[in-house]
């Protein structure tokens, strides 16, 4: 019977509700707006948008039962929204660069010739030496419009007719003989369907609320035009790039894996590591990885880095002298570093068109220490994308557009609210249409994982069983890393997906009793404002009193979340527990029954202990059990006040 009065009042509300919860930070001052799922709950969310695009609002499904609440915060909240500011486009040099390079080929400009007169060109090959070392290869004078790279990156020295002079860095993807020659001696028959490739593109340190705030163009294209899948409950497992990145290309965290660090007894390269790359290589991949900010590097700073170039093409030969030429902050000429990432993705297309390829990439530069700047690389990315689309290089692609974990350095990070970002980064996945049709069980299961706890485990586990689909591997709660293929259980907690519990970021609701007088005050505030709500119909509408709570839970970030201040130790291994943020905002869920009349209602209200003050939308409210015959006195004039007008005069 209960469940059928629960449906029946489902049936009647279909309707979400925004659950508000503002915590303050007592040293700073700052204010976090969030909005948790709920558990054990009859209730819906709805999602405020005023003021925000409409393509940005929350159309996250409540999961009744689940065991981890992630926080759905608002990225527009002004609380986290005062750390925000507009960012100028990008300015690198005002006249286009003098060289370009298409499928390996170096091509003069036609505007620069036309605007300087005929160029004389010498080359410079880059050579990669070891992992921190990149040399200059002997010059090629002289060369024309038209050279065939023999070496992806170069240098190059440029006199025009006029005396105007040009040098520059470029990249490009350079013919490898043997190369093609392996792939095409691993090349799988004609009738069988072509692999996937995977083409992953990061930007380092921003969290899915700063995505959407710095990045509206790209995300809304990603969600809208490629119906992108953006995982709403992905959590880091730990401190740092190397953290979020190592459990994606291995599989294991860093101290599972051979001890690699600088200085360390034993400590080896990181090239006997079971890089995910291998296993696609042979597969008969080609295979690419890089990232910007050479002087640094995930596997080098702390690491030995490799002794071999680990992928078919790196980059970090290119970025080892970038950082030593002595150009612009982010820019190559007029080229624009990202941008020149994405163009090195795209080269991938043009040199290896019918063969499988295993991308990624992972740009740090405007990320890493100021959030803001991320806007400036919003158009490009969002060009990048439409160019790919339009060009077919997604027919036949897993996108994958990410993060390591928000934002670590910064202002934002004081806040309650951004401690929660930095542990939930941004991780979306399109697949191509034959695919979601080949696949509809695997694809349905990656739209319910959207909602559900999910780590870098999970996407190694994904990785793998797209390497043969055919493989049905069973995963349960005990499996650290399972499949996006895969359902994954509700009841999945962050100890399950071994996370540490100062980077869980799953919220807790917290029983109180109902004798405690802050849980009293709150539901009399619920009751006044019922009766808010009915008021204008007093004549005809009772005045509800409250006849028992029910039930009282808090809802609460973990402790260690809002104790932990940074890793105590060089590595990340070592947490400090030792900040000072406390709220003085607390969200409770109470359930009440009111006379006359029997009815019950449940609502999530916020209570400032600062001034003793309350915070409830009306819409908030939720009648939880069958109100019958009882408002029949407004049940067809006024029916919106059917579930909370008890008639005076009753049939």
């Amino acid at each position: 019977m209960l469940a059928m009065c629960l449906r029946g009042l489902l049936r009647q509300r279909r309707r979400t509700i925004f659950i508000a919860a503002t915590f303050m930070i007592t040293v700073s001052g700052y204010f976090l707006l969030f909005k948790p799922s709920m558990r054990n709950t009859q209730m819906h969310r709805r999602v405020l948008s005023q003021g925000r695009p409409a393509f940005l609002e929350n159309k996250s499904k409540v999961e009744v039962n689940q065991t981890c609440v992630h926080p759905q915060m608002d990225p527009f909240d002004p609380s986290i929204y005062q750390f925000y500011h507009k960012e100028s486009p990008l300015q690198c040099a005002s006249e286009p660069n003098w060289i370009s390079v298409l499928n390996g080929t170096v091509l003069f400009e036609d505007s620069a010739i036309k605007k300087h007169g005929q160029l004389t060109c010498s080359l410079w090959p880059m050579i990669r030496d070891d992992d921190f070392n990149t040399v200059y290869g002997a010059p090629i004078m002289k060369i024309k419009s038209g050279y065939k790279l023999k070496s992806d990156f170069f240098k190059i020295d440029c006199n025009a007719k006029d005396g105007e002079k040009y040098v520059n860095l470029h990249s490009g993807i350079s013919f490898n003989a043997n190369l093609h020659r392996r792939i095409k001696r691993m090349k799988q028959p004609e009738n069988k369907h072509p692999k996937l490739d995977v083409l992953m593109f990061g930007f380092d340190s921003v969290s899915r609320m700063s995505w959407i705030r710095n990045l509206p163009k790209s995300y809304k294209y990603f969600t809208e035009v490629l119906n992108g899948v953006v995982l709403e409950g992905y959590n880091i497992v730990g401190d740092g790039t190397p953290q979020a990145l190592l459990p994606i290309l291995t599989g294991k965290t860093e101290p599972e894996l051979p001890e690699a660090r600088r200085g360390k007894p034993g400590a080896k390269t990181v090239d006997g590591h079971p890089w995910i790359w291998k296993q696609y290589r042979e597969k008969g991949y080609v295979t690419q990885w890089g990232e910007d900010g050479g002087f640094i590097g995930t596997f080098q700073y702390r690491m030995l880095g490799f002794i071999d170039p680990p992928v078919d093409h790196f980059y970090r030969p290119f970025e080892l002298l970038v950082g030593k030429h002595g150009t612009p902050s982010f820019c190559l000429g007029s080229l624009p570093r990202h941008k020149n990432m994405l163009n090195w993705i795209s080269g991938m297309y043009t040199m290896y068109k019918d063969n499988p390829k295993f991308m990624f990439m992972f740009h740090s530069e405007f990320s890493h220490e100021a959030m803001n700047a991320l806007q400036k690389a919003d158009d490009d990315l969002y060009t990048w994308l439409k160019h790919i689309h339009k060009n077919g290089y997604l027919d036949n692609a897993l996108l994958i557009l990410m993060s390591d974990h928000g934002a670590r350095f910064q202002d934002i990070r004081k806040s309650i609210q951004g401690k929660l970002e930095e542990r939930m980064p941004y991780f979306g996945l399109r697949f191509p249409e034959w695919f979601e049709k080949r696949y509809p069980n695997e694809i349905k299961n990656l739209q319910i994982n959207r909602h559900r706890l999910t780590t870098p485990f999970d996407i190694h586990e994904t990785f793998e069983q797209l390497l043969d689909m055919s493989k049905n591997k069973e995963f349960t709660t005990s499996n650290r890393g399972i499949s996006l293929f895969q359902e994954i259980p509700k009841a999945r907690s962050c100890q399950d997906a071994d996370i540490e519990p100062h980077w869980c970021a799953c919220l807790n609701w917290v029983t109180a009793s109902n004798e405690d007088p802050d849980v009293v005050k709150v539901a009399g505030y619920l009751v006044n404002k019922i009766n808010k709500i009915t008021e204008q119909q007093r004549s005809e509408c009772d005045e509800l009193h409250l006849h028992h709570i029910v039930n009282a839970v808090m809802l609460k970030p973990n402790d260690k979340v809002l104790k932990f201040k940074k890793s105590a130790d060089y590595d990340g291994r070592i947490p400090d527990l030792s900040d000072d943020l406390t709220s003085t905002h607390i969200l409770y869920q109470v359930t009440i029954v009111t006379m006359p009349g029997g009815g019950q209602f449940e609502s999530t209200i916020m209570h400032s202990k600062e001034d003793d003050s309350f915070k409830l939308n009306e819409r908030d409210i939720s009648r939880i059990n069958k109100y019958g015959n009882a408002p029949h006195c407004v049940m067809t004039r006024l029916p919106h006040l059917r579930p909370y007008c008890y008639c005076k005069i009753q049939k």
